[in-house]
């Protein structure tokens, strides 16, 4: 190279034009390992059959590493298979335009351009192949060139084990693994005249986290979602029916905005507790749970009249065995509901309330994705957070009620921290304003808001947006789904994937089972 001149590099589709720069690099590539170049012919038949799988790098103008790939239906090999069998002994007869598996034949960089990172290049062309062409993974028999000098002393599983704790370096498996490929399997007899390998091969797969297996016109899975919260006013109600006068404004507001979510806050119906404000806390609040069940099914009405799943905030429940609870509800856009009991009621519930906590922490299925709801005081306790999203929730909802500054900033931080750890949006909304004539909820402060994890693709500070402090009003946002996956495969850093399963794990317990019965969460 001529240090004088600007070099061109690019990555590009492969031409016929190119084999006698593609040769000179294949011959090099492959001189110490005593393998053979692809003839005139056979690349001839590649381009012809499967173009866009055959990706070049030239610089200025001149090939110097190249990746040939393949269409193939998996299951017709399985995962004991040789390179000949992929091929075809150069027939490539095996590619199949409708089959789910993007098979890489072969990849080489020419030795005077290595340390360019071209390999890399080439990987991430192959990868937005596989993804823009909708196959599930790419797979490919990787060589082990180095296992030469290790044969003596150890298996070709040992060895590999030692390349992935990084106490080995393979010039070929450790740039695999590096990119984002897994071992699946050992392949034996893989390649005819690999004698660096001993003719073992590792077997690779990189799975595409946007592969739809089969794509609907209808009910696609979303990736893109619109989410609404209200920042509650607290204010005198003298009925039920004027309470959900109020709230069916605010589902009205952000159902013009074709939101999918609309969350309100914790003991947003506490004004109703007014006409019992002569009974002491504890009955005061039992009188309230008198309203639970119509507002909730005024909430279902609601919910499918102006299409939005409603996550209705939290009420006070009173259960067949006369435990009070905290119960926040779900209202789907298709008529049906489910219920998140409150686990951890705060110690203050506990003390005036006798407010008891549920048992049951589970996220729930919608026509948006899998999502998990928390009330208040349970967000600041990780492990529920991590139970939901190891149920592969997107959205956690928090409804929340808190009176002061600090409570709110417990919320707050705790909420942004669930949603760094556990890879996933955390939504909470509460309520503004005071209550003069309702024992115990005096007075109220509140910024709601939707909170991101941090990375590249997401807000610097987290916050995706957020409304003015103790102030009534409606935010409206989209949170991306695609956004996530990237984050759980490639991110800086993750969370999620890089836990220590051999040294800790969180487990769940039914009531009935204690201790003695626990099921791995």
């Amino acid at each position: 190279m001529d240090n004088n001149t600007q070099d061109l590099i690019e990555l590009r589709h492969l031409e016929i034009e190119d084999y006698v720069h593609l040769r000179n690099s294949m011959d090099k590539a492959y001189e110490q390992a005593g393998l053979g170049s692809w003839s005139e012919d056979d690349i001839r038949r590649l381009l012809r059959i499967f173009p866009e799988g055959q990706l070049c790098i030239t610089l200025n103008d001149k090939v110097v590493a190249s990746a040939l790939s393949l269409i193939i239906r998996y299951d017709r090999f399985g995962d004991n298979h040789t390179y000949d069998q992929i091929h075809g002994n150069n027939t490539f007869d095996t590619h199949d335009p409708e089959g789910d598996v993007l098979y890489g034949i072969d990849v080489f960089v020419h030795p005077e351009y290595r340390g360019m990172r071209l390999g890399r290049r080439l990987y991430e062309g192959r990868k937005e192949l596989c993804e823009n062409l909708n196959l599930r993974a790419i797979m490919a028999g990787g060589r082990i060139p180095n296992y030469k000098n290790y044969a003596h002393e150890m298996t070709p599983r040992e060895y590999i084990e030692k390349v992935q704790g990084k106490e080995i370096h393979d010039p070929t498996l450790s740039f695999q693994l590096a990119n984002g490929f897994h071992v699946k399997k050992v392949l034996k007899n893989y390649l005819q005249g690999d004698v660096e390998s001993r003719e073992f091969a590792t077997l690779l797969e990189w799975n595409n986290i946007y592969y739809q297996s089969d794509p609907k016109v209808l009910n696609m899975e979303r990736t893109e979602v619109r989410v609404g919260l209200v920042q509650w006013q607290m204010r005198p109600f003298k009925s039920v029916e004027k309470l959900m006068e109020q709230a069916e404004y605010f589902i009205d507001a952000v159902s013009d905005y074709k939101a999918d979510f609309v969350l309100f806050p914790e003991f947003f119906n506490a004004p109703l507790m007014s006409p019992h404000n002569h009974l002491p806390e504890a009955k005061a609040i039992r009188a309230l749970a008198q309203f639970t069940e119509p507002v909730r099914e005024r909430f279902q009405e609601l919910a499918v009249a102006y299409n939005v799943n409603v996550i209705t905030g939290s009420m006070p429940e009173v259960a067949a065995d006369g435990r009070l609870l905290n119960v926040s509800y779900l209202c789907r856009r298709d008529g049906t509901y489910d219920s998140f009991h409150k686990i951890h009621p705060t110690p203050s519930e506990v003390e005036a309330w006798g407010m008891s906590g549920g048992d049951r922490i589970e996220a729930f299925d919608t026509d948006c994705g899998k999502i998990g709801i928390l009330i208040c005081y349970d967000v600041e306790f990780p492990e529920a957070c991590r139970i939901l999203a190891d149920q592969d929730m997107n959205i956690l909802f928090v409804p929340f009620l808190t009176d002061t500054q600090n409570g709110y900033m417990r919320v707050r931080h705790c909420a942004q921290a669930r949603a760094i750890e556990n890879e996933c949006y955390v939504v909470i909304a509460g309520a503004v304003g005071n209550l003069p004539n309702v024992n115990n909820m005096d007075i109220q402060y509140a910024q709601s808001a939707i909170f991101t994890p941090s990375d590249f693709a997401f807000p610097t500070n987290t916050v995706k947006t957020e409304a003015t402090p103790n102030t009534e009003m409606v935010l409206i946002a989209d949170v991306n789904f695609d956004l996530l996956k990237e984050l759980h495969s490639r991110g800086s850093v993750r969370n999620r994937k890089d836990r220590r399963h051999d040294l800790y794990q969180i487990k769940t317990f039914s009531p009935a089972e204690g201790t003695n019965g626990s099921a791995s969460s």
